[in-house]
């Protein structure tokens, strides 16, 4: 969701603070007094001054867990798409200040360490809801991980190349074709939890001498298959 009038101002003020004296320079005073309001109204915005250039990844989580709820287990790889797309839009309805913030977050490690934190929230909750879609099937935890993990990286490319690009190009179409990587990939999953659980053909196994005929064995083979479990 967009920030208010207030909220943006402050925003825009703080990123023109941050790129003119640097981070560690610019105080919440300077930031209030540059955008106009008073230090209250700063702190009813933003908890810190790092909150003013990052979004609001709250509201933004609660977004993403609520289109993955409202999924079922045919149109969760769908789900997950869309949740991407959720984040994505974020950073480009804020395209200045997410530019800003690009800039600064590779001089700053305090902002570099608040972002790894804030991907891990989002990796954290992709990986919970995939690993409540397999259940208990064989190495869910595992899947849920890689598919996560492969989400995330995902759009992190297709946004750190927008970045890069100074937000010139539309960075959807992009993001759908690396999507189509991990959807392809773990396409299979969508098989639902009880078709697996009623997945359950027999293994058969036969031994024959050496001596015997192809058309022996291919009959004994058909037999087996054919026969009442």
């Amino acid at each position: 969701m967009p920030r208010s009038p207030v909220s943006q101002r402050l925003a825009e003020a703080a990123t023109a603070l941050f790129d003119e004296r640097g981070y560690d320079e610019t105080t919440v005073d300077d930031i209030a007094a540059r955008a106009g309001v008073s230090r209250s109204t700063f702190f009813r915005c933003y908890r810190s001054k790092e909150d003013v250039i990052f979004p609001d990844h709250d509201a933004l989580l609660d977004q993403v867990r609520a289109r993955l709820a409202a999924s079922t287990a045919d149109t969760a790889i769908v789900a997950v798409c869309d949740a991407v797309r959720i984040v994505l839009t974020r950073y480009v309805e804020d395209a200045e200040v997410s530019l800003q913030r690009y800039r600064l977050v590779g001089k700053v490690p305090a902002l570099r360490d608040r972002e790894i934190v804030s991907v891990a929230r989002y990796q954290r909750l992709f990986r919970e809801f995939v690993g409540d879609w397999l259940g208990d099937s064989p190495d869910a935890a595992l899947r849920a991980e890689l598919m996560a993990a492969s989400v995330v990286a995902a759009h992190n490319q297709v946004l750190r190349g927008w970045l890069r690009d100074n937000g010139r190009h539309d960075p959807f179409g992009p993001l759908d074709h690396a999507l189509q990587y991990v959807i392809t990939t773990f396409r299979h999953l969508e098989k639902s939890r009880d078709e697996r659980d009623h997945d359950t053909g027999q293994i058969v196994v036969a031994t024959f001498r050496s001596s015997a005929s192809p058309d022996t064995v291919m009959d004994a083979i058909r037999a087996q298959l054919h026969a009442p479990s």
